[in-house]
């Protein structure tokens, strides 16, 4: 049932399937859930073990699973002295994880194979556009690390040559900006402004028979035959027909004159990107829903913490800048990453000692390191201000300074709308997800939006649930 998320008891452990049966036969065992659940966690990564519950009821594939994922974040980062076998124990990886690294583990382990990482215009850590890497074990580490060269991921010294990894799992990343849509800009009206939705004179006994088929769940299957909602409408879809019989919907109902260039613009990006969408997420088993609340309105939390000077200071020390190389440059990429990692690692040798002794000479001792000049000055403002600091949380706050800071935004009710508009397009748009998590994590989104979200009633009646998020929306035609 919807509700605020306990960690659920495990009674098996899930691995990485290394069965030899097919994604049909898979499919064919697959159970259906009666109702479609929605877990709400307050801190992210605890939304794993929710997915593994998933996987060991056979109610998920153990692979070949999508993940769209709405968030500020990506969440893409990898526990960094995790070891990769880690995984395939729950009580060790669950303990692993925090909200920035909990994806990563669950492709490694061999159950998500394509993310799709949907992420507002303020949060850019990863280039818009289709990524494909390995995700594997360093053979000397024995940790998990990517072949990914991307800022994202060099910055935190996880690449590793392709021939240095094991168990290696293939990665499909896909990065899209949600751009916001003034609500109703698709509105699907007729010249009554009734919506044409409403209107259509469909035999609601077909309807019916339609949406009853493959249990109510997602889209086509393993070429089992599933179903589209848009708008009002329920689509059945066929082996044949599934993908392009929802799209030419999705171009019939949005087909409302935009007003301006850039609002057209605007809708063809946003009909592009559900089609790219469905036709990726019908070559999956199935996928997850996932979102973080912080994708309509975030704050970077260590801006309260720390003074603007002292942020400053914490750029500087942990400052990354991506070099200028050709991709084929195997050499300057292995470089680099051997170069941040040392960096990463006096800096997290420097603020450990410093929890010791911030003693003026300790405090020499480490700014003489190169690199870090301006350590003197950040623990004399820091001292100053808290008298005892957390030097374990200022080594915290400075990894999120490397090449990009945490997305900052705090949004106006115009623009939280405005953005709720264009997630409820897409997901009309999209088949049934076989289950959806939703974080709340209240650190990082501020009180504008707490406001909005609080003037709905919690309820556990999933329809009301979605209202309570989405307003108007029509996920209960789910």
């Amino acid at each position: 049932r919807p509700g605020v998320a306990r960690p659920p008891s495990s009674r098996r452990s899930v691995m990485s399937s290394s069965s030899s049966s097919s994604s049909t036969a898979d499919s064919a065992r697959r159970r259906c859930y009666k109702e479609l659940p929605v877990w709400i966690v307050e801190d992210h990564h605890d939304v794993v073990p929710y997915i593994y519950r998933a996987i060991g009821s056979k109610h998920l594939p153990s692979e070949n699973i999508a993940l769209v994922h709405l968030d500020s974040h990506p969440d893409l980062l990898i526990p960094l002295d995790m070891l990769a076998d880690s995984v395939f124990d729950k009580e060790l990886l669950f303990g692993s994880l925090s909200i920035e690294n909990w994806i990563m583990p669950v492709v490694y382990a061999g159950h998500f194979s394509h993310v799709f990482w949907l992420h507002p215009s303020w949060a850019e850590q990863i280039t818009d556009g289709k990524h494909s890497f390995f995700v594997g074990r360093d053979s000397s580490t024995k940790t998990i690390r990517v072949t990914s060269t991307e800022s994202y991921f060099l910055s935190d010294g996880l690449y590793v040559s392709e021939e240095l990894l094991e168990s290696k799992k293939a990665m499909s990343l896909q990065v899209i900006k949600v751009e916001p849509r003034e609500p109703d800009s698709c509105a699907c009206l007729g010249e009554t402004g009734e919506s044409i939705a409403k209107r259509t004179k469909l035999d609601q006994a077909t309807i019916k028979d339609l949406c009853d088929a493959n249990c109510g769940t997602s889209s086509k299957v393993n070429g089992q035959k599933g179903e589209y909602k848009l708008g009002n409408h329920c689509v059945g879809t066929g082996p044949a027909a599934a993908r392009e019989g929802a799209i030419s919907e999705i171009d019939q109902l949005c087909n409302a004159t935009p007003t301006s260039v850039t609002e057209q613009q605007q809708q063809q990006q946003q009909d592009e990107m559900v089609k790219d969408l469905l036709h990726a997420l019908e070559k999956q088993n199935a996928y997850i829903l996932d979102i973080d609340l912080d994708f309509f309105s975030v704050k970077n939390p260590f801006k309260e913490m720390y003074t603007k000077e002292e942020y400053e200071i914490l750029k500087q020390l942990y400052s990354f800048t991506k070099p200028d190389w050709e991709e084929t440059n195997e050499e300057v990429i292995i470089n680099c990453t051997e170069a941040r990692t040392r960096q990463l690692e006096d800096l997290e040798a420097a603020f450990a000692d410093l929890c010791d002794d911030d003693s003026e000479e300790n405090v020499k001792k480490w700014a003489a390191v190169p690199g870090m000049k301006k350590l003197g000055d950040l623990v004399l403002s820091l001292k100053d201000r808290m008298g005892t600091p957390d030097y374990e949380m200022v080594h915290q706050a400075g990894l999120t300074c490397d090449y990009s800071e945490l997305p900052h935004h705090i949004s106006t009710v115009e623009e939280i709308d405005n953005l709720m508009s264009s997630v409820k397009h897409l997901l009309k748009a999209l088949p049934k997800p076989t289950l959806i998590t939703i974080a709340r994590y209240e650190s990082y989104f501020n009180a504008e939006l707490q406001r909005v979200l609080k003037q709905w009633e919690l309820s556990n009646d999933f329809g009301s649930l979605m209202y309570f998020y989405f307003r108007d929306t029509a996920w209960n035609l789910f």
